[in-house]
């Protein structure tokens, strides 16, 4: 069963078309304008074995918070809507990923309560050229939109690169436990009868 979705976002600050398969190979074609987030969403399709694609155009002159922001806002938006009601996944996942002396914890519960709870902080304010803060700004935005109940926790780490790197890839492997399907779900995994 193919569960995919597109999204664009057009505003006066950026310009994105976004695809995502939740049962890819783990393929990146990103076209983004901003090098470490490239980077990022490549090992987050990597690790969570979707197929990603991107194109985005934004106001990188200024700097890159609405080319993040909304990229973000659209990932989430078509998780949401390749889950579509949700019948059958596993609905949480959970991922640990150690990144040399960093290790970082993602959990996540499909819920359709949006929620994000983070716990880390970064050594440095950038990598490279990107600011360490829209690392914040992309998960609340993708969470929001994707109404997804999302915590990260980095339990200890030093090196900033390493400590961003390990949570995406935690990400993408707690996203992907929380979208498979489990053949013995019938229906949604609630009491409610709905997510």
């Amino acid at each position: 069963m193919s569960r995919a979705a597109t999204m664009n976002r057009k505003t006066n600050e950026t310009d994105i078309q976004l695809s995502i398969e939740l049962e890819g190979e783990g393929n990146a074609n990103l076209d983004l304008g901003v090098p470490f987030l490239e980077h990022m969403l490549d090992l987050f399709a990597k690790h969570g074995q979707f197929d990603l694609d991107i194109k985005a155009e934004g106001d990188i002159d200024i700097d890159d918070h609405h080319t993040t922001e909304d990229i973000g806002i659209c990932l989430g938006e078509a998780v949401k809507s390749a889950l579509g009601e949700k019948h059958g996944i596993k609905r949480y996942g959970n991922a640990f990923v150690p990144m040399d002396e960093t290790l970082a914890q993602v959990v996540i519960d499909l819920s359709n309560r949006p929620h994000l709870e983070f716990r880390a902080s970064f050594p440095s304010e950038k990598v490279g050229t990107f600011d360490t803060e829209l690392v914040h700004e992309f998960f609340w935005k993708l969470a929001l939109e994707a109404r997804m109940n999302l915590h990260i926790i980095v339990h200890y780490g030093q090196n900033t690169h390493h400590i961003i790197e390990a949570i995406f890839k935690a990400f993408a492997r707690a996203l992907n436990e929380a979208t498979t399907i489990d053949p013995g779900i019938k229906g949604v995994l609630s009491t409610k009868g709905k997510l």
